[in-house]
C-alpha cells in the first residue's frame, strides 16, 4: 500500500549515483540472504530441533516479514543512505542514539564480513589448495575491497553472477534430495521428529535465532537507498520478492536434507549440504560443490562490506562521523574513505576472531538495530513527505518489537558482553568526533 501527498519522486540529487534498478536490487537482497549461512545453518538447526527444521524457518520467516514491512515503509519514505540510523535521527533527534544505531549496523556488517573471511580461508579452501589461512583471508578481503571501490553497480553485478552460482548449488541439493525421495530411499518421517535431548519449544526458539540470521538481507539493502532508481516502486517489490524466494529455497533445502540424512548426522556436520550431496549417491565431485560454497561465502562478504561502507557514508552525511567518511572518488562516486576503513577493521577482526563468536554477535547487533527501526516507524507514522511511499498497519511493527525481544532473550551472556564492547567503542568514537567538530567550529569562528 502507498501513501503520500504527491506523485513526485524524491530528489535524485546527491553525492551518490542512482544506478541500481529493481532487478539488481532483488539480486542484492537474494544474494545477501542466500549466502554462506544456508551452507552451514541446516546442521546447527538440526542440533536444536532434530528433523523439524521447517518450524524455526517458518518462525523466522514471520519475524522477517514483520520487520521487512517496517523497512519497506521507512526506505520508501526516506530513501537515503544510513538505514536505521537515519530513521532514529528523524524519530528522536538524539545524535548519540542515531550514531549508536548506525554504528551497531556498521559493526554488524564488518563482523559478518570477518566471520565469512575466516570461513572462506578455512576447510572449504583447504580442500582445494593448501595455503595459510590468515594470509588467504587478508588477500580475500583486499580483493573484495577493490571491487567495492570500483563502484556499486560493479559490486552488485559481481553479486548477480555469484548469486546465480550459489543458487545453482542450492537447486542442485534440492534436485538430488528429490531424486533420493523419488527412489524411495529417503525418510520423510524424520520431518516430525524433534531432537530427543532438547525440549521442543526451547529448541524451536533457539533454532529460530539461527534461521532469522538467514533472512537479514533487507537491512543491508536499506543502506543502498540513495543509489536505487525509483525506490518507492523498486524496494517493496525487491524486498518481499527476495524474502519469499529465500523462504521457498530454505524450506526445500531443510526438508530435502532431513529426508536424505538423519538429523543426528546433520547436527555434527561442518558441511551438511556437502554431506547431503555425497549421501545422494549421484556422482557430483565434492570439489565442485566446495567451489560453489566458496563463491557463496565471497558473495556474502562482499555484500556486507558494501553495506557497512554505505552506513559509514550515511553517518558522515548526518554529521555523526568525521566528514572524511563522506568523501567519494571523483569519477566512481564511491565512498572510498568509508570503504578503506571497513576493510581495515574487517582484516583486524578476521585475525583475532573466530567464525562462531563473530556470527552470534552479528545476530544480536542486528536484533538491536531492528528493534530501533520498529520503534522509529511507529513514531514517524505522523510524519508526512511529498512523495508516495509504502505503508504498513501499526500492529506489524508492534508484533515485530515483541518478536525481537523474544529472540534477544535467547542470546548468551558472552555475546551480550561482545555487544557491550561495541557500544563502548562506539561511544568513544562519537565523543572524539564531537570534540573534533567543536574544535572546527571554534577555528571557523
Amino acid at each position: 500500500m502507498t501513501n503520500g501527498t504527491s506523485t513526485s519522486e524524491p530528489s535524485t540529487e546527491g553525492a551518490l549515483k542512482r544506478a541500481i534498478g529493481a532487478p539488481l536490487l532483488f539480486a542484492f537482497i537474494v544474494g545477501d540472504t542466500l549466502g554462506a549461512g544456508i551452507y552451514t545453518l541446516v546442521g546447527s538447526m538440526a542440533a536444536d530441533v532434530g528433523g523439524v527444521i521447517w518450524l524455526p524457518l517458518l518462525i523466522a520467516l514471520v519475524v522477517a516479514l514483520l520487520t521487512a514491512g517496517t523497512y519497506a515503509e521507512l526506505i520508501t519514505k526516506y530513501p537515503h543512505a544510513g538505514g536505521a540510523a537515519r530513521y532514529a535521527e528523524r524519530a528522536f533527534n538524539i545524535p548519540y542514539l542515531s550514531f549508536l544505531v548506525g554504528f551497531l549496523m556498521m559493526a554488524s556488517g564488518i563482523t559478518t564480513a570477518a566471520a565469512l573471511a575466516n570461513a572462506f580461508a578455512g576447510d572449504y579452501l583447504a580442500a582445494l589448495i593448501d595455503v595459510p589461512a590468515a594470509p588467504a583471508a587478508v588477500v580475500f578481503i583486499v580483493l573484495l575491497t577493490l571491487i567495492n571501490l570500483r563502484g556499486v553497480k560493479e559490486s552488485l553485478t559481481a553479486n548477480l553472477i555469484a548469486s546465480v552460482i550459489e543458487v545453482t548449488g542450492l537447486v542442485l541439493v534440492i534436485v538430488l534430495a528429490a531424486v533420493v525421495f523419488g527412489s524411495g530411499n529417503g525418510e520423510p518421517s524424520r520431518l516430525l521428529e524433534f531432537a530427543p535431548e532438547v525440549p521442543a519449544l526451547q529448541g524451536a526458539f533457539a533454532a529460530s535465532v539461527i534461521a532469522f540470521f538467514s533472512f537479514l538481507g533487507f537491512e543491508a539493502a536499506a543502506n543502498m537507498a540513495e543509489e536505487v532508481k525509483n525506490p518507492s516502486r523498486a524496494y517493496p517489490r525487491a524486498l518481499f520478492g527476495a524474502i519469499g524466494t529465500a523462504a521457498v529455497v530454505y524450506l526445500l533445502i531443510a526438508v530435502g536434507a532431513v529426508i536424505v540424512l538423519p538429523p543426528a548426522e546433520l547436527a555434527v556436520s561442518t558441511a551438511p549440504l556437502l554431506d547431503v550431496v555425497t549421501a545422494s549417491g549421484v556422482a557430483v565431485p565434492p570439489w565442485l560443490f566446495g567451489i560453489i560454497a566458496l563463491v557463496a561465502i565471497a558473495n556474502g562478504a562482499l555484500l556486507f562490506m558494501v553495506m557497512a561502507s554505505r552506513v559509514g557514508y550515511g553517518l558522515a552525511e548526518a554529521g555523526l562521523l568525521p566528514r572524511a567518511f563522506g568523501r567519494c572518488l571523483p569519477k566512481r562516486r564511491t565512498p572510498w574513505v568509508s570503504i578503506v576503513v571497513v576493510a581495515g577493521l574487517t582484516i583486524v577482526l578476521t585475525l583475532i576472531g573466530n567464525v562462531s563468536t563473530l556470527a552470534e554477535t552479528t545476530v544480536l547487533l542486528l536484533l538491536l538495530v531492528f528493534l530501533s527501526a520498529n520503534v522509529s516507524v511507529l513514531v514517524l507514522k505522523k510524519d508526512t513527505v511529498d512523495h508516495p511511499h509504502f505503508s504498513v498497519p501499526r500492529i506489524m511493527p508492534v508484533l515485530a518489537i515483541i518478536a525481537s525481544v523474544v529472540l534477544l532473550a535467547q542470546q548468551t551472556g558472552v555475546v551480550w558482553l561482545g555487544a557491550l564492547a561495541y557500544v563502548v567503542v562506539g561511544s568513544v568514537l562519537f565523543l572524539l568526533a564531537r570534540a573534533g567538530r567543536k574544535r572546527e567550529e571554534r577555528v571557523s569562528a
